[in-house]
């Protein structure tokens, strides 16, 4: 008797749901194009929902979701679902993070060779009749030097291609240690250092406040004269004005992208250029991967409603309903200071260790440790993070993780304490929930302060000194930009302080710079949280 019914939209793979067409308590719904209302007065009706990227999983629907228990993602990126609203409404989100990865690298590695041979021109003037060789001549892959930015699952995949084909692959990632690259036989460097030696860059990164953007003028202008680049990430990493002014200056001598930040785009500058080739991100476009990812999803879907193991969530943990109860204020909280400390480190992290203090069980406090993890990683790797993944992720990357119950009394009831130690130095933060869920960040690095943990924080460094505080205020003000929550700390007088404050809105580019000109001020930094 059938008693579960799942709705498949944007086309997926048919073979691909086979899982749970032979599942004979679920039904499978195929459903036409909807509207936001349409998907909203019919999604009361289903337990599973499964989505390509064509159909947004918005807070409305998700209200209207009386029975769904999950939504599956049939790919990667999860932009499309609403994440916060699903986890208010209990409901799993997951995806299938490993079944684009053949697919993804092979498009990368395609975009390479076609870049460095001029293969699509060639191509489109044999199309016009025309037989032109000197106008093509190429360069070979072997001994170039190929600079990775993200040494993830597709960035690993292509620096073995790369090396196969006898490139010298340098890398930059900030969350894989030295060990590991030498065990990938990879030179790991700095950005800067990427830039100034590499032929090729390729990226393999998330689009995130901090790497939107991240090749942009300042970006080419430390680049060998000649360097070609290769997007097949994430559209809005590349400044693609940037990169026109420097395809034409000569700078770039090519450049081959599979996303762009507008999508779709078929007037961009850049196609105009007889240098540059685009693919309408097909990266994840092969009946393989297609198949895959509908497989993987679909798997995923008959565990969560047959009450097995769901490997790949990415909002909630597949836990008991009574453990999960009791620690979900702490995941918040600790994935929020995970994400909080990315941006204060510098180095390569070696070890992260999670200190709980109070009166936490054993099962409790491997969940906080993910969830921290969790927040660590994301923002960093290419690939989705999640609950199940995120420790193996991690180790993968030869970080050492420890967790520790401390009785130590600090003045509050719960504490959570993140540590992450690099190859130049070491950073610390700690979190406690006042009440039933009242989050609060209670102390940096050492410095003591009482901040309620927001989307936007701003973090300054400073001089112990008066008119540093207030220069920073009316600059806020200046921009029209609100605050919410201040607090300062200081270990001594004089000596070095930090303000950290939580606002409200958008935060320009120039705010940051009028913030750092503080007589004072030593550092500025915006945390999106």
């Amino acid at each position: 008797m059938i008693t579960i019914k799942v709705l498949v939209m944007d086309g997926v793979s048919e073979e691909g749901l086979i899982p749970l067409r032979q599942n004979p308590q679920i039904e499978v719904v195929i459903g036409s194009k909807m509207t936001e209302d349409e998907l909203a007065g019919v999604i009361s009706d289903y337990e599973g929902l499964i989505v390509r990227s064509a159909t947004k999983v918005t807070a409305k629907i998700l209200e209207n979701a009386t029975r769904l228990i999950i939504v599956g993602r049939a790919g990667v990126g999860v932009d499309n679902i609403d994440l916060e609203a699903a986890t208010r409404k209990g409901v799993l989100v997951v995806n299938a993070p490993e079944g684009n990865t053949i697919a993804a690298t092979e498009h990368s590695i395609a975009m390479m060779l076609a870049m460095a041979r001029s293969i699509p021109q060639a191509a489109g003037k044999m199309r016009e009749g025309v037989w032109e060789k000197k106008g093509f001549m190429g360069v070979e892959l072997r001994g170039k030097v190929l600079g990775v930015i993200g040494l993830g699952r597709i960035g690993s995949a292509v620096t073995s291609r790369a090396q196969a084909l006898e490139m010298t692959v340098l890398a930059y990632d900030p969350f894989i240690t030295e060990e590991k690259a030498q065990s990938m036989a990879v030179e790991l460097v700095s950005l800067e250092e990427v830039f100034k030696r590499a032929d090729f860059i390729t990226v393999h990164m998330p689009k995130t406040k901090e790497t939107y953007h991240l090749l942009n003028k300042e970006a080419f202008d430390q680049m060998k004269q000649g360097v070609r680049i290769i997007n097949c990430a994430r559209g809005g990493i590349v400044d693609e004005a940037a990169l026109y002014q420097a395809m034409v200056e000569g700078k770039v001598a090519g450049a081959a992208l599979d996303v762009f930040e507008t999508e779709p785009t078929t007037d961009s500058p850049l196609i105009t250029l007889p240098n540059f080739i685009a693919t309408p991100h097909l990266g994840a476009s092969t009946e393989e991967a297609q198949l895959n990812v509908a497989v993987d999803v679909s798997e995923e879907i008959v565990a969560a409603l047959t009450g097995k193991v769901v490997k790949n969530t990415v909002n909630i943990p597949s836990i008991s309903p009574q453990i999960l109860a009791a620690v979900r204020p702490y995941l918040t909280l600790s994935e929020k200071l995970g994400r909080f400390i990315t941006f204060l480190i510098a180095g390569r992290a070696k070890k992260v260790e999670v200190i709980c203090s109070g009166d936490f069980s054993k099962e409790e406090v491997s969940h906080i440790v993910t969830a921290s993890l969790k927040g660590l990683l994301d923002p960093i790797l290419q690939e989705t993070v999640n609950y199940v993944n995120a420790a193996h992720l991690a180790k993968n990357r030869g970080i050492q993780i420890l967790q520790s119950v401390d009785d130590a009394d600090e003045g509050y009831s719960n504490l959570i304490t993140i540590k992450v130690i690099t190859d130049k130095g070491e950073n610390t933060i700690s979190g406690t929930l006042f009440g039933n869920n009242d989050p609060r960040i209670v102390d940096v690095d050492g410095y003591r302060i009482d901040v309620v943990p927001t989307n936007s924080m701003f973090y300054v460094p400073h001089q112990d000194k008066p008119r540093v505080i207030g220069a920073v205020c009316t600059i806020l003000g200046t921009h029209d930009i609100n605050i919410a929550t201040m607090s300062v700390g200081r270990k001594e007088v004089g000596g070095t302080a930090i303000m950290l404050m939580s606002v409200d809105g958008e935060v320009p580019a120039e705010t940051l710079q009028g913030i750092a000109g503080v007589a004072g001020v030593n550092d500025v930094k915006l945390i999106t949280l």
